[in-house]
């Protein structure tokens, strides 16, 4: 709910009371002594998705640009009158949805001071930093609740449907800004880490899971960075808390630009340009459905000759936005099928070995483990572990075998090599590893 005061300019009252009245709304008229300026001012509670447009219907009446219009949240009305107001816009306008100067403000309040967003970025991207290499979740989880990135994510969205050009200029700039101070201050805490050696330096960083799991970025990835700016710009525009969703963004965020950071340390260009790419893609999608969902709710310019440069300027934007995305999408659609074929080609030799193993003359043998090995298949740079990398193809299949000390399986591997190749398609190595089993009954 909230509490409206409108200055009422002279000779606009009886406007503002005949459109007050034509509405079914309860107003206190008070006269206004302070000046000639204003002869009144008028006071009603207004439920909270009835606020723009009973403004709107003031100005349309003939309430002009001088009117000085307060809007301010309040808790309860228990007349009878505000119920029927409050049922009568929920079935003309449904849901809750705050007025557009409402909205606006909360996009600028949501920015904080340039020195703020600097120190809370770098202490965020630190702090996520030290999570990633720790592997630990919870302080990954601490470095996004610290993040001030849900501010200008958002802005850049409101200035741009509501054509407000220096909020969306101060949402580029701070978006552009945040995400360079956290690779940079990523990279500089990473290298002094390992060369410090506070953190085994010949460590490979793609097995540390945190990392890992910002390395292969597919279009899951850019579902949930799309979720994340609609719910943000849901949450701002039902007047509520947009804490939790900020959080939501600072994941999309923060964590793959410390992954960026810790790549260019550990000098592995693949780690830096597959976490660099979630980034991009990230800040891009947020964006987008940012302008979107606001498009959606009908968010307009307060002014008519606005309102056509607005919807130009978020058509480009829009466009923009999809064009990049669209390129990043090569880039996404590879690792999401290369994953697919990884996956496929797991399954299919599982059942090429279980098959194998079905057979009679290796009863007495007890399959362990399957492990598969795969390399890159566009090189960029050493590294072991290629499996949490993206565009990556099997290269060899690794099967740990129990038998008892007395027994022999020479031709177990190329059993199991035929099988996958019969299963699969694919030609690739085949080690086995045999563990003695010493059986003594009861």
């Amino acid at each position: 709910m909230r509490l409206v005061q409108v200055s009422i300019p002279t000779g606009e009252r009886e406007t503002v009371v005949e459109t007050l009245d034509s509405e079914g709304i309860d107003f206190f008229l008070t006269d206004e002594t302070g000046g000639h300026r204003y002869t009144a001012i008028a006071t009603f509670p207004l439920p909270q998705n009835a606020v723009q447009p009973v403004i709107d219907k003031l100005h349309d009446a003939g309430l002009s640009d001088e009117a000085h219009t307060v809007i301010i949240d309040a808790e309860t009305d228990t007349s009878r009158e505000f119920e029927q107001l409050a049922k009568r816009y929920e079935a003309e306008n449904g849901g809750d949805r705050i007025a557009r100067d409402e909205i606006l403000t909360q996009a600028r309040e949501l920015s904080p001071r340039f020195r703020t967003f600097v120190f809370m970025t770098v202490v965020s991207a630190v702090v996520a930093t030290a999570g990633l290499l720790l592997d630990s979740p919870a302080v990954v989880v601490g470095s996004m609740v610290i993040a001030p990135l849900v501010g200008p994510a958002l802005s850049t969205g409101v200035g741009t449907v509501l054509d407000e050009s220096n909020l969306f200029r101060r949402g580029v700039k701070l978006q552009l800004l945040g995400v360079t101070i956290s690779i940079g201050s990523a990279t500089l805490f990473a290298f002094l880490v390992r060369v410090l050696y506070l953190f085994p330096p010949n460590t490979d960083i793609t097995v540390i899971s945190q990392i890992s799991g910002r390395l292969t970025p597919d279009f899951l990835s850019l579902i949930v960075a799309l979720g994340a700016g609609s719910a943000g710009v849901i949450s701002l525009a039902a007047g509520v808390s947009v804490a939790l969703v900020g959080v939501m963004i600072a994941a999309a965020l923060i964590p793959p630009a410390a992954a960026v950071g810790i790549g260019i340390a550990w000098g592995s260009p693949v780690v830096a340009l597959s976490a660099g790419v979630l980034v991009l893609v990230n800040v891009l999608s947020i964006n987008l459905s940012a302008i979107v969902t606001l498009q959606y709710m009908g968010y307009r310019p307060k002014s008519w000759f606005k309102l056509e440069r607005s919807r130009e300027e978020a058509i480009k934007r829009i466009g923009a936005l999809v064009v990049a995305l669209a390129v990043l999408s090569v880039f996404l659609g590879g690792v999401t099928y290369f994953s697919y074929q990884g996956a496929q080609f797991e399954q299919g030799a599982d059942r090429a070995v279980t098959n194998v193993f079905e057979q009679p003359q290796y009863q007495q043998a007890e399959r362990l483990q399957m492990q598969v090995q795969y390399r890159q298949t566009f090189p960029l740079g050493k590294t072991t572990y290629t499996r949490n990398l993206p565009f990556r193809e099997p290269h060899r299949v690794v099967v740990t075998v129990g038998r008892p000390r007395d027994e022999q399986y020479p031709d177990l591997a190329d059993r199991i090599h035929d099988r996958i190749v019969q299963r699969t398609g694919r030609s690739v190595g085949v080690q086995i590893r045999y563990v003695e089993t010493d059986d003594v009954s009861a």
